[in-house]
C-alpha cells in the first residue's frame, strides 16, 4: 500500500495544497508530478490510482479546489511555473533530491515550458499533453479574439453563458475563421448550463487561464536547447481539436513527432462526457513513455 500525505504551501499570492502518495517500497523510477490547469488533483484520481511504481505528486492549481488564491494574487503561465518549482521544492523530504518526471495536461502543459527554461536541473522527462499552445497556431488571432470573448461574456454575464461558448469552440475541429466570431451565442440550456448569473466570479478556467493562456509565447529556442526531454503529446481522439494542434505545432517546432496517448484531451479519465476513455490504457502508455 502507497502512503498519501497532503500538504499546505504559503507562494506569493496563494496558498497551495499537494498532496505526495509514496510507494510502500523502494523504486528505480524517479518521482513523478502530475499537473494540469484549471484541472486539480482529484482530476486525475483514476490516472493516478493506476501508478504504483514510483512517488507521485499531485496539486491543485492556485485558485482551483483546495488551492486559495489571494485577493490581491495573480493567474499566469509563469506564475503557475514557479509555483511548480515551489511544490517540488517543498516536497523535496519526501521526493528526494534528484529530478521529478512530469505529466502535464492541458493548461498544465503550456504552464510548464517556463519551469523547464527556468531551472532545467529539476527536470528528468516531460509529458506535456495536448497543450492549448495559441501561439503556435495558424488562426491564433481569431482563436485569441474567440477567447478574450469567453472572458469578457463571464466577467459581463457570469458562469452559463461563457461556458457555453468555452464548450461550443472545444467542439470545433478545424482552424477558425472570422466567420465563427459572428455567429450567434450558443444557448447554455442546450450544455445543461445556467442562464442566471448568481453573481459569482474568479473561476480559474473562463477567467484565469482564459485571459493568460492564449498571449503565452513559448521560449522555442531555449526549449530546443535544454537538457530536459520534453515530449509533446496528443490524444488519437479529437484531430483538429484547438489542443490537439497545439501538441502538433509544439512537436514541430522541436523538430520531433508527437506521441499519442489513448483517448481524447482529458483521456486518462472516463466519465459521463467521455465513457470510452480507458484510464489503465492511459497509465500504460505514460509508464512506457517516461521509460524512453
Amino acid at each position: 500500500m502507497s502512503e498519501l500525505t497532503t500538504h499546505t504551501l504559503d507562494v506569493p499570492g496563494a496558498v497551495l495544497t499537494y498532496d505526495v502518495r509514496r510507494t510502500a517500497g523502494p523504486s528505480d523510477h524517479p518521482p513523478l508530478f502530475v499537473l494540469g490547469s484549471p484541472m486539480a488533483a482529484s482530476g486525475f484520481a483514476q490516472l493516478l490510482e493506476r501508478i504504483d511504481d514510483r512517488t507521485v505528486v499531485a496539486y491543485d492549481p492556485r485558485g482551483a479546489e483546495r488551492s486559495v488564491l489571494a485577493a490581491d494574487g495573480e493567474v499566469s503561465v509563469e506564475i503557475h511555473a514557479d509555483d511548480f518549482h515551489r511544490v517540488v521544492q517543498a516536497a523535496r523530504a519526501e521526493i528526494g533530491d534528484g529530478p521529478v518526471d512530469v505529466f502535464a495536461s492541458s493548461g498544465g502543459a503550456v504552464n510548464v515550458l517556463p519551469w523547464i527554461v527556468a531551472h532545467p536541473d529539476e527536470l528528468g522527462t516531460v509529458v506535456a499533453h495536448e497543450p492549448p499552445l495559441w501561439a503556435l497556431l495558424e488562426d491564433r488571432d481569431v482563436q485569441r479574439k474567440v477567447t478574450q470573448d469567453i472572458v469578457e461574456t463571464y466577467r459581463r454575464e457570469g458562469f452559463g453563458p461563457a461556458m457555453a461558448k468555452f464548450i461550443q469552440v472545444s467542439m470545433q475541429d478545424a482552424p477558425l475563421t472570422e466567420e465563427y466570431l459572428a455567429q450567434p451565442a450558443p444557448d447554455p440550456t442546450a450544455f445543461g448550463l445556467p442562464t442566471e448569473d448568481d453573481g459569482s466570479r474568479g473561476d480559474l478556467l473562463l477567467d484565469g487561464n482564459m485571459a493568460s493562456l492564449p498571449w503565452f509565447e513559448p521560449d522555442l529556442d531555449a526549449l530546443r536547447r535544454t537538457t530536459v526531454r520534453l515530449v509533446p503529446a496528443v490524444g488519437e481522439k479529437g484531430p483538429g481539436t484547438m489542443p490537439r494542434r497545439g501538441g502538433e505545432a509544439l512537436a514541430a517546432a522541436l523538430g520531433v513527432e508527437p506521441v499519442t496517448f489513448p483517448g481524447d484531451h482529458g483521456g486518462f479519465e472516463a466519465s459521463d462526457w467521455s465513457p470510452d476513455n480507458d484510464p489503465s490504457a492511459f497509465a500504460a502508455r505514460l509508464r512506457e513513455v517516461l521509460a524512453g
